[in-house]
């Protein structure tokens, strides 16, 4: 029984360490995957290609919107200066019909995402032409609502977010600066009728507005620089 009991104690003694030494098996693999090389880093995005954008731009987009992105008709939007983030934004809801426009539509789902940002990239180094404000009698109106908003019906002002300037804000908010007062119409006008319905925050504003605001302000636009 004495032996029994010396043989029992031994095995209890022995199971800690052969615990341990299981453990410690492990221990080298664990230690060589600490060590190991880390993940190789996910490859930069790929820089615009602007040779291959002004190719696409004037193969596609030139001929409504200018060789050089300051497009002369005033049913088009002028696209030179324009943030890059934003003509691509632009381009991939036309493609997938979250903005609403068949010519445009058409165009985009021929577009990559490489053209987009390629044909972005490039309108957006080419320099805009300024505009003018043609209508002196609402430009007064048009400014007061730019700089400053409407208070009583709380209409922000839309150099909060377009800046003073109407360059806008990268990556955030369009360049406004010397756009066709037509196309601006258009647009406001397209969103407050729930037209257009790719911006929550511009329905919101623009449902505030009537028609001789809108134009108002859209003459002003045309205007800055």
């Amino acid at each position: 029984m004495k032996l029994f009991a010396t043989s029992l104690l031994a095995v209890l003694l022995a199971l800690p360490a052969m615990s341990s030494f299981a453990a410690g098996e492990a221990a080298p693999a664990d230690a060589a995957q600490a060590h190991a090389a880390p993940a190789a880093a996910p490859a930069m995005a790929a820089k615009p290609d602007l040779v291959k954008g002004e190719a696409t731009f004037t193969a596609v987009c030139a001929a409504c919107h200018g060789a050089d992105g300051n497009s002369g008709t005033p049913a088009y939007p002028k696209l030179s200066q324009q943030h890059p983030e934003y003509l691509v934004k632009q381009l991939q809801e036309f493609k997938s019909g979250k903005r609403k426009n068949a010519i445009m539509q058409g165009f985009a789902a021929t577009l990559s995402d490489d053209d987009m940002k390629n044909v972005a990239y490039w309108a957006t180094s080419k320099k805009a032409k300024p505009g003018f404000s043609r209508d002196k009698e609402t430009v007064t109106v048009g400014e007061r609502i730019y700089r400053g908003g409407i208070s009583d019906r709380q209409v922000p002002a839309c150099a909060g977010c377009h800046s003073p300037t109407g360059a806008g804000i990268p990556s955030q908010y369009p360049r406004l600066s010397g756009q066709h007062s037509e196309y601006a119409v258009a647009q406001l006008t397209a969103f407050r009728d729930g037209v257009r319905v790719n911006s929550l925050q511009m329905t919101q504003v623009a449902a505030k507005l009537n028609d001789k605001e809108i134009r108002a302000v859209s003459d002003y636009i045309a205007g800055l620089r």
